[in-house]
């Protein structure tokens, strides 16, 4: 260990995440880990981290730390403006700290989720083999909260070889591609021509397990319960109502409705950014044909 970070400030929500528990599930332990995985390996690419290291995600900004020591850090995900000491800064980039300096962001304009990474990785201590919080299965450590105080490691993969990283502004309106899922049998013919050419609204309700949507319904053919059965992230479950709820990082790891349609893993990092409010709408991935299985 060689230095500490004092947690200022949160913002609405943020908690530690690295690449979760991927392989755990018949245990009853979901993946969980960074809800956008592609902006928690890039910042820590950024500050010379092995991708799997712990970071920081930040949901909608509003976070302000306070380092003990010189340290290196990096912001990605959603847009937002970083002050890093008293210094203007930008994201996707390796940012400098001086010993007692504060890491400042503001309010996120563009997606939901930012990441800060440093140099050295979160050293907090792993829980079946991983440091990050799973909201629904309670493991890993706690939310962040206003004083509380992290580790910082010192394994590193290497020196930072970019000053920038350039990336695409997220989408406004985002299309993410589907499979059909493992129980489209029990939809009406027209479900998956309905999903790909609807436009849907992200809802307030909404979190790392999931994303209610709003938006034309999915006709179930069939009545009756379907029994638990695994579910995957990315899943767009259906409830009665017959408004789709697409699963994140910390889904459940078995779920009760039955399930159309799946967004495809590429996709995943982008359906985390999705904001109250925004529009989404779904193409099928012609890659795909074949549907998704449970598990």
């Amino acid at each position: 260990m060689t230095g500490k970070v004092e947690v200022l400030a949160t913002g609405p929500f943020a908690t530690v995440q690295d690449l979760g528990r991927p392989g755990l599930a018949a245990v009853g332990v979901g993946r969980s880990g960074a809800a956008d995985r592609s902006s928690l390996r890039l910042a820590n690419r950024l500050v010379g981290n092995p991708e799997t290291h712990a970071a920081l995600e930040v949901t909608l900004g509003g976070l302000r730390l306070r380092v003990s020591e010189a340290a290196l850090v990096a912001v990605t995900g959603a847009e937002v403006e970083v002050r890093a000491g008293r210094r203007a800064a930008g994201p996707n980039g390796p940012l400098v700290l001086r010993a007692g300096e504060e890491l400042v962001l503001g309010t996120a304009t563009r997606g939901l989720r930012c990441y800060v990474a440093i140099r050295g990785g979160f050293d907090v201590r792993p829980v079946l083999g991983a440091r990050a919080t799973d909201t629904m299965g309670g493991l890993g450590p706690p939310p962040l909260a206003p004083g509380m105080t992290l580790p910082v490691g010192d394994v590193v993969a290497g020196q930072p070889v970019v000053d920038l990283a350039p990336l695409a502004r997220l989408p406004e309106e985002p299309v993410l591609r589907v499979t059909p899922g493992p129980r489209l049998d029990w939809f009406t013919r027209t479900t998956l021509s309905t999903l790909v050419t609807a436009v849907y609204t992200v809802t307030a309700d909404l979190d790392r397990v999931g994303v209610r949507l709003d938006g034309p319904s999915l006709d179930c053919a069939r009545s009756g319960e379907l029994p638990p059965e695994a579910a995957v992230p990315g899943a767009l479950q259906v409830p009665p109502s017959g408004v789709p709820i697409l699963f994140l990082a910390d889904h459940p790891v078995t779920g009760g409705y039955p399930v159309p349609a799946v967004v495809c893993e590429p996709d995943l990092d982008v359906a985390a950014q999705l904001r109250p409010g925004q529009r989404v709408r779904f193409a099928l991935d012609v890659t795909s044909p074949t549907p998704a299985t449970s598990g």
